[in-house]
């Protein structure tokens, strides 16, 4: 069995759809014999886990699924290895660097608590 990261896309329809186009891009961990597998498999999972429900405001809220975009081999589960990887580009870098050092100041506390309290 190899492992494969695959993407699966859905689309989020709030209400009547009449907002921008929302979509929820997953990376899934797929377990498989081979490609065709790991493709067929990350389609099931798309399809499974479509659902449907009510938001705070009692609007149908439906995330279809799409379809899967993307497969990659992962050649090797090791610590550290990269299985993700995107180019952002935001017309302000000091902003995005901001919030990238206030969402791990964040999961830093948070971890940090929970250490604790498992102690």
């Amino acid at each position: 069995m190899e492992w494969y990261l695959a993407k699966i896309v859905y689309r989020i329809v709030c209400g009547s759809g009449e907002h921008t186009a929302q979509f929820d891009e997953q990376l899934r961990l797929v377990c498989a014999e081979d490609e065709l597998h790991a493709f067929n498999k990350a389609q099931l999972i798309g399809q499974r886990e479509q659902d449907s429900f009510h938001n705070c405001q009692e609007q149908p809220v439906h995330w279809k699924f799409i379809n899967v975009t993307e497969l990659h081999k992962l050649e090797e589960l090791t610590d550290g290895a990269e299985v993700y990887s995107r180019i952002y580009e935001d017309g302000n870098g000091d902003n995005y660097q901001h919030t990238i050092h206030v969402k791990a100041r964040y999961l830093s506390e948070r971890c940090t608590e929970q250490f604790i309290q498992s102690l």
